[in-house]
Order: structure tokens, then sequence, then C-alpha cells
């Protein structure tokens, strides 16, 4: 077994494995680290009571809440990491998400780089994951062309589009990473696409755009069932030396003058925390204090709109995005959020979250449903931290915050609903144990007192040590944080090329 490389990278979703591609035929000797397995292509792939009741592609890992109490966060371990289980909505931050902004809880922060910075590599990501998609919302930042055209509107949802136009607001089309829709051989436009694996890869998930066609360079090397468990530094401090991991039940250390943490935005936080020796007693990068804090998960609340006299028959209705009370309220200054169109609810779905009632009640009630998301921004706070216990276990402390905004938002959301002819709608969001959306606990800036990492993701302390996922975040924005993630991680790659 081979364990010198060039670069070790850890964690192969959304930051992690577009690393991998984007470094792949460069020369270097490329190790990425996967914790988890493949997710086979298999029947229970699009089965709800295998993924939603069963949760068999969840982790079982259990992290504790800020009173110690252990819970199952929503996260995946596995060859593309969470992508393997996103919606695939790949939206750009606004203009306006890089600069400060004031929000009803207090002030959203500037970001170290603006817009126009990090354009040209949001064209490459869209191009790179499948996105389709076309400029027209009020908020859309100047931009090149989608690479792809949206997704249609299915025959229910274009209906309510053209009934939301009627209101006066502006719906756009959805940006989102399928692999050519309707196409013979291509997305099939299912009902099982948020939180469900693709069974015939057509989501543009990180394995599929990235994992696979980097893996075929004979320079690229995936481990599976790999869990970074430490990082090691030289004596002085200054540069990562060596990488503990376990393989398949076997401890082995690996060296490479560059490691690329990729974790995610809790478990990169984690890794640094746990990895704490004599130059870093308060954990790796840490000289700054800000290691695992700030953490930050979208204010997100799921809605289910009903009328029982309008069966909904849209397999695919998740196309829409209402961008108008994204930086203003209706009946305030200050930005609420955003509004998207989501997959489809099956009954089962639904008992899991409220399981009262006999399931051929909730498919009635889903049959005759539309589901959305309404999302508002979460604010860095300096005490929504993640920590590592004494025994390694991850505990995450976190209370939401600009709640006020979000809950105008929803209530806007009923307003629009209501006059959409819906009877009613439901409600559901997770609290103070949102794991997804997750950001911020790794900073990036241009000061080292006041963040951990550059304009280019390393760490001001550790010359050699990178942290490419959402931890760089300084605002998580109201959008998707995805392909921020993939247009740094372009960003950085073309860094680390030209050094």
């Amino acid at each position: 077994m081979n364990t010198q490389f060039d670069i070790i990278i850890i964690g192969s979703g959304a930051g992690g494995g577009t690393m991998a591609h984007a470094l792949a035929g460069s020369g270097a000797r490329i190790l990425l680290l996967e914790r988890g397995g493949v997710v086979a292509q298999e029947t229970a792939n699009w089965d709800p009571v295998a993924v939603w009741k069963d949760k068999i592609y969840q982790t079982t890992e259990r992290w504790l809440d800020e009173r110690g109490k252990p819970f199952r966060p929503y996260t995946h371990y596995n060859v593309g990491g969470n992508t393997k289980f996103w919606g695939s909505v790949l939206y750009r931050l606004r203009r306006e998400d890089f600069e400060a902004l004031d929000l009803m809880d207090g002030v959203s922060p500037a970001w170290p780089i603006n817009y126009e910075t990090l354009a040209p590599y949001y064209d490459r990501a869209e191009a790179l994951y499948h996105v389709h998609g076309a400029a027209g919302d009020p908020t859309d930042p100047p931009r090149n062309p989608f690479p792809h055209a949206p997704v249609p509107h299915a025959p229910n949802m274009a209906t309510l589009v053209a009934q939301l136009q009627t209101l006066g607001l502006h719906p756009s089309a959805l940006p989102l990473g399928v692999i050519r829709p309707g196409e013979a051989g291509g997305c099939v436009l299912c009902n099982t696409c948020n939180s469900f694996p693709c069974q015939i890869h057509r989501k543009s998930d990180t394995e599929v755009c990235c994992i696979e066609p980097a893996t075929a360079h004979p320079d690229v090397e995936l481990w599976t069932h790999a869990r970074a468990e430490r990082l090691h530094t030289n004596s002085a401090g200054t540069a990562i030396e060596s990488v503990d991991v376990e393989h398949h039940g076997e401890h082995v250390r690996v060296t490479a003058p560059m490691v690329i943490v990729s974790c995610g935005a809790v478990n990169s936080a984690a890794l640094l925390l746990k990895s704490a020796n004599d130059r870093h007693p308060d954990g790796l990068a840490n000289s700054s204090g800000l290691v695992g804090r700030r953490y930050m998960a979208h204010l997100a609340t799921m809605m289910q709109s009903f009328n029982p006299l309008r069966v909904n028959r849209d397999e695919f209705q998740k196309t829409v995005a209402i961008n108008d009370f994204y930086l203003r309220g209706r009946n305030t200054r200050f930005p609420l959020g955003q509004i998207q169109s989501q997959g489809r609810t099956h009954g089962i779905m639904a008992k899991v979250v409220v399981p009262h009632l006999p399931l051929w009640l909730y498919d009635a009630w889903v049959a005759r449903g539309v589901d959305w998301l309404v999302m508002s921004e979460d604010l860095p706070v300096h005490e929504n931290r993640v920590t590592v216990t004494r025994d390694g276990r991850v505990q995450l402390h976190y209370q939401p915050n600009n709640v006020r905004a979000h809950r105008l938002l929803v209530a806007e959301m009923k307003r629009i609903l209501r006059q959409l002819g819906f009877w009613g709608t439901i409600t559901f969001n997770h609290g103070n144990k949102n794991t997804t959306h997750q950001c911020g606990t790794i900073v990036f800036g241009d000061d080292p007192r006041t963040s951990v990492l550059d304009r280019f993701c390393r760490t001001h302390d550790i010359h050699n040590l990178f942290v490419v996922d959402a931890s760089f975040f300084p605002s998580s924005a109201a959008v998707n944080p995805a392909l921020t993630i993939i247009a740094q991680a372009l960003r950085v790659a073309d860094h680390i090329r030209g050094q």
C-alpha cells in the first residue's frame, strides 16, 4: 500500500470531490479519503420507506446538542458526500451577499472577495455540474447565460407560476443540476430527487460529475471506508506532516506536502480541534480562537399547501423560485429570504415527521399537496459552535437567529398560498438541530486575528493546510451553498496549480 502522496484530500463531497477533479492531471499524486463507501445503484435508492423511514443511507452516528443530549444528524458518509442526497439546486450567491448587509437581527458581514471574483468560477461550476436555468429573477447578479436551458415546469406548477405572476410576483426558474432531463438516457424527472440518491446517476452529484472522471487518472487514488482521525504537524507546528487514517479497520499513517480538509463545516472543525498538539493547544490553525465558532445553518421551513379538491399530478415540481423578498420584505426594509418549490412528499415521509395518523390519510393528503421551502439567512454568532468532547464526540451548540425575518417570510408565503386557493398549510423545520447547509466554522478573511483561512482557503497558521468546504463562509446568505463551494474549490485549485 502506497502511503506517500503529493496531496491528501479528506472528504469527497462538493469541496473535496471538486478539488480532486480540478487537480487531477496536474502531475501531483493525489489521495482522496472518504470515510464511507459507494452508494449502490439499487431499488432502495428510490424507495421512500428505505430512505425516509428506515434511513438506510443516513449516518447512524450520534452528535450531542448543547445540553449534551444525543441526536442523529442529517448527514451522509459516502463517496460524493451529501451531494448524493441533495435536491440539485445550484444557486450563485447574490451580488449583495458578498457585501455587509443589514438583517433584522444584526449585520451579515462582508466577504473578503466580491461577486466578480467568483463569477468566472461560477461559470465553470455550472458547466461542470450541468446546471439548467434562466436569468430573470429580481436578484440576478450580472452573469453569462446558463450552460443549459431551464427544466420546464410541470402542468400544475406552470398554472401556479401564472397565478403568482398575476399577484405581481416574479417567479423564476430554479437552477438545477440534472443531466439531460427528459432526453433518452437522461434524467427522468421523477418524484424521488430531494433527499434520494439517483438510481440512474443522472443527478449532478459530485461522484458523477467529478470523482468518477478524476479517478480515471492514474495519479488519483480513492480510499473508501477511510476515516481521517488526526493531523500531525512538524515540531515547529508550521506544516502538516502526516495524517492518521483508519482504513477498513486498520490504522495507517499517510504523508503529503499538502493536505486539503473537506469534511463539511462540522467535521472539518472537529478534525482540527481533535488534532491539537503542544504548538496548537486549542486545535490546529486556531490562533484566532475561531475554529468551530460561527456555525450557521439556514432557517429553513418546509411547507406543504393543501387543497382537497385538487389532485396534484406533477411528478417533478421542483422548478420554481420566488426571490421577491430576498433583499427586502413587503412591509420591511430588511431582507427576508427565498422561497423554492420542492420535490414531492410521499405519504411515508409525512408520517415519519408526524406519526400519529394512518398512512392512507397521509397518502391522500400529499396527493393533493404542493411542497415548498422557505429559507432565510442565519447570522454568524460567536456562541454557535462545534466542539469536541473529551471522548472525541462532536457537540453542536446552536440556536437559530434572524428568526423574526424568517417568521415574516413564512407568514408571507402562507398569505400567497391562500391567494392561490390552498385551504391550509403544514410547516416543519429542524430548529436547533439543523445540520443541512452547515457553514461558517473555519471562516476565511485577510486578518489572522479575525479569520482562520486566507482568501484561497489556506490556514494562516499552517502553510500547507487548506480547508475547502462551506466552513470558509463568513455569512450563510439565503440560497443553497453548494455552487459557491464548488466555485471556490475551482478557484483554490487554480491557485494551487499556479504555485
